[in-house]
């Protein structure tokens, strides 16, 4: 006897609104056709990225970090089943672009907007008031459910709980991602991290699990840098409000590496004013790394770039789906990896607002939406 054919359901989804604001408003999410899948929400993480989105053209389903259930799949689909844990995975690899085909998912053609592929609004997941909306990087978290192509999706262990899974997705694959993949930090290296949120304890807990010799945190918040030091960094240095140049903080970096600056920085303060920043710490032939996704203009001298230094910007750690996240997932179980304790407060889906206030001032390492307490 076959299954019923799914349906459409109805959907309780945040919305930005394109300027600035967003509402918590009923939509309805179609079922699955070809290779999508239909995952029922568990939890999502809350970024920065979804405060800036609240920005974008709007009408938009927010969020882009999550972990959830399979719901419903379309026919094409075969290597996942109904109820099966999942986490999604923001950059979509479509697995044959020149990008896909050298392990670079994350810059794949078609989530850059480069194929004639690319997701639009013609071909509707999510409708809200009769008429089809976009979804935040073709995902849109912060909704009870969420239609998206089964390459989005990496299936979960089932002792991992989805609140602590739902931010693998983002932050912590930038963070450690780029510590791995991007800058291939090697045992008894030096290692500065600017900036200790998400995405820097990531960074330091990368850099602790390559074997970097020290790890060295900075940040204005005793509290940041005290998180800091339970994650794995070796020295932490608060920044003050009078060292706008950072000549205080380099001159302690120095001091700690011999007098020649360290071999990588990382920039993970979300700040686009310090997107150069990272250069300021690193020796001769370091290599500084920018992880915030800066927008806007900024200036550097380029005395900060003498001599041979390199700069990267890398995009979600160099993430490739079937060679990251199981790394993860191990290094969780290993204990190498510590998620829970980045995890400061749980939210419902009508408490979004405050999530990102919380964030926003600094009072959470990481907020995540809960939708389903007794499952999650």
């Amino acid at each position: 006897m076959k299954s019923p054919k799914p349906e459409s359901v109805p959907s309780l989804a945040a919305i930005g609104n394109g300027r600035g604001g967003f509402e918590i408003a009923s939509t309805q999410v179609r079922a699955p056709m070809g290779a999508e899948v239909r995952v029922r929400m568990a939890a999502a993480g809350v970024c920065h990225t979804d405060h800036q989105s609240l920005n974008w053209d709007g009408p938009l389903v927010l969020g882009h970090e999550g972990a959830g259930w399979v719901d419903a799949v379309g026919p094409d689909v075969s290597h996942l089943v109904i109820g099966q844990p999942v986490l999604l995975n923001w950059a979509i690899p479509c697995g044959h672009c020149v990008p896909c085909q050298q392990s670079h998912g994350h810059l794949c053609d078609r989530t850059q907007g480069l194929s004639k592929e690319s997701p639009s609004v013609a071909s509707p997941h999510t409708e809200w008031q009769q008429q089809a909306i976009r979804r935040s990087f073709n995902l849109g978290t912060f909704s009870e459910y969420a239609l998206v192509r089964s390459e989005a999706l990496t299936p979960l262990p089932a002792h991992l709980p989805m609140h602590e899974a739902c931010i693998l997705g983002c932050g912590v694959m930038t963070g450690v991602g780029s510590v791995i993949n991007s800058a291939n930090v090697q045992a008894g290296e030096s290692v500065v991290v600017l900036g200790c949120g998400g995405v820097g304890l990531s960074v330091i807990q990368g850099a602790r699990i390559a074997g970097a010799k020290s790890i060295i945190a900075l940040d204005k918040r005793i509290e940041s840098l005290e998180r800091a030091k339970r994650m794995g960094a070796t020295h932490t240095w608060r920044i003050e409000d009078n060292d706008a140049k950072f000549e205080a903080a380099v001159a302690h970096v120095r001091s700690l590496t011999d007098g020649r600056g360290a071999d990588y920085a990382f920039e993970a303060t979300g700040q686009h004013s310090l997107a150069f920043a990272p250069l300021k710490f690193i020796r001769h032939g370091g290599v500084a790394l920018q992880l915030s996704g800066a927008h806007g203009e900024v200036s550097a001298s380029m005395l900060d770039f003498w001599w041979d230094k390199r700069y990267l910007t890398p995009l979600y750690g160099g993430c490739h789906p079937p060679r990251d996240f199981p790394k993860l997932m191990r290094w969780i179980d290993e204990g190498q990896l510590d998620v829970a304790s980045m995890i400061t407060r749980h939210y419902t889906l009508s408490q979004l607002q405050e999530a990102m206030d919380d964030m926003l001032s600094g009072s959470n390492i990481k907020g995540v939406i809960v939708f389903d307490k007794d499952r999650t």
